[in-house]
């Protein structure tokens, strides 16, 4: 049974819903799922004063942690068309881990939200698959056997390089059930991959 970690950073909830789906279809293939978020770097006032959605369940990771897993997938919202500075600062930490190669031939996977539909959802998923191949990672992504990514008759995420969801300029647009799908469709393909890996 494959160990999959699902790492994720959501300032409010976009992500946090991603992952939990992801993980669904992780389980859903049979594997073991632990979720995981990165620590928040913003001060407290800050984030409250921001309307963050400080209230998470998943317990906070430490660098350590990613060398337990045959499988990660890291989830985080877009700043500015790359990931968050929060996952950002949690991956700059695992330098040791890159060092000795405790990740090498592990598997690897994105997924990502943004404000809008063209507001940098590939440009966030590469940013982060390009760190999880310096660290040796066999990338699996969201191929069109997830069709949903096909619809262009209502706004949807998803691409061939992870899931994704659009969460609206004020963040009031939830992730749909195809966005869902799609995390689910990923979450279950790498567990899959895993399996056939270290099975």
């Amino acid at each position: 049974m494959p160990k999959v970690l699902v790492l994720y950073y959501s300032s409010y909830g976009h992500i946090e819903t991603m992952a939990q789906a992801v993980a669904e279809g992780a389980r859903g293939a049979g594997a073991q799922v632990d979720i995981k978020r990165v620590p928040e770097t913003v001060p407290l006032e800050v984030a409250k004063a921001s309307h963050f959605k400080l209230d998470q369940a998943a317990p906070v990771a430490a660098i350590d942690d990613l060398a337990n897993y045959d499988a990660i997938v890291v989830g985080t919202g877009t700043r500015f068309g790359r990931m968050s500075s929060q996952m950002a600062a949690f991956l700059d930490q695992a330098g040791g881990l890159w060092m000795r190669g405790a990740l090498n031939g592990k598997v690897g996977a994105a997924f990502a939200s943004t404000a809008t539909q063209h507001g940098g959802q590939e440009t966030t998923l590469f940013s982060i698959i390009i760190n999880l191949m310096h660290f040796g990672m066999t990338i699996v992504g969201l191929p069109y056997s997830h069709q949903g990514q096909m619809n262009v008759e209502e706004i949807v995420g998803g691409a061939p390089y992870g899931a994704t969801t659009v969460a609206g300029g004020d963040g009031s647009r939830r992730p749909t059930e195809i966005d869902l799908a799609g995390a689910r469709h990923q979450g279950e393909l790498v567990a899959k991959t895993a399996a056939k890996l270290f099975g």
